[in-house]
């Protein structure tokens, strides 16, 4: 099956990332690994997929990010209660998406190697966990690309949003009000301040007028400092316990609250939800944040129009 190709290069001269063109990339793989499955194996899985974080939020007006990007993930959709409850069909799945997952970045100059695949994403359903595959690049352009698998199909943008009821739940670990901040090492520090921006700016439409007036001087400030080089020890530690001491985290969990409340579903248990509610980004919640995205990417592809006019 012929891979469908992306619209430009995902990488610039300068080894940046155009993240327009890495998330056509995703969704090329995906349709591909479908048509394969269907093709080769009689399985009819519908995929969807797209970056996973929230880089495009802070990219120049054509998608180029404004930092160099190491670390590649992807979040996958797949179908539940189907074809892919049998392992050997997973098995099958995951050999078709690695093989052109390597196929597609081989023209930007990768070189990929499935290292390993089926670790269990923390905070993820129990009867049905996401679950993580592995590749590393043998040219070291990046250092790895790694989907993770979410059951349910849905666009890529209600996964992403369905992804911050998780992601809070990660963070809070290290951010909760009753305890210290526990985190000393300045670079895994730098890795939750990303996430606490990217959640801030994934959710913003959707959160209460009083925390924005509350969280938008420091999300824009901490931003700013990123885009300025963020790195000595002492002034991500002092970032740190300022997130810790504004309870940022604890507004985005409200946020999430406030919108899947009334369908009593607890988003301080999302483990424990129901099967088919994996994926499930209720209406009201879907009108406020995906159109941002798809605006994002609008305006990534118009400029890019613009310059190749």
């Amino acid at each position: 099956m012929e891979l469908i190709p992306t619209s430009g290069p995902v990488f610039t001269e300068d080894q940046h990332t155009n993240l327009y063109h890495l998330n056509e990339l995703y969704g090329n793989v995906a349709q591909t690994v479908s048509a394969v499955m269907k093709s080769r194996y009689g399985m009819d899985l519908p995929i969807t997929s797209g970056i996973w974080g929230g880089t495009y939020f802070i990219a120049r007006p054509d998608g180029k990010s404004k930092r160099r990007i190491w670390r590649y993930y992807c979040i996958v959709n797949l179908p539940s209660g189907g074809p892919l409850e049998v392992h050997e069909n997973l098995e099958k799945l995951v050999s078709v998406y690695s093989s052109t997952l390597r196929q597609a970045f081989q023209p930007e100059g990768l070189d990929l190697k499935l290292k390993m695949w089926g670790g269990r994403l923390p905070y993820t359903n129990k009867l049905k966990p996401n679950i993580t595959m592995h590749m590393e690049d043998a040219t070291e352009t990046v250092r790895w690309v790694r989907p993770i698998f979410v059951w349910n199909t849905a666009t890529w943008e209600q996964s992403i949003i369905y992804d911050t009821l998780r992601l809070v739940k990660e963070l809070k670990q290290n951010l909760h009000r009753d305890r210290k901040p526990p985190l000393k090492d300045p670079q895994q520090i730098k890795y939750l301040l990303q996430d606490i921006i990217i959640l801030y700016k994934t959710l913003e439409q959707a959160h209460d007028p009083d925390f924005i007036e509350h969280a938008e001087g420091i999300i824009k400030d901490m931003t700013q400092a990123f885009l300025q080089g963020l790195s000595e020890p002492d002034d991500i530690l002092n970032w740190y316990h300022k997130v810790h001491q504004y309870l940022l985290i604890y507004g985005y969990e409200q946020t999430l609250e406030m919108h899947y409340q009334p369908y009593r579903l607890d988003v301080r248990a999302l483990e424990h939800w129901p099967v088919d509610k994996i994926n499930f980004v209720p209406d009201e919640l879907q009108a406020k944040l995906i159109p941002p995205i798809k605006d994002i990417f609008a305006a990534f592809r118009q400029n890019l129009n613009n310059h190749a006019a």
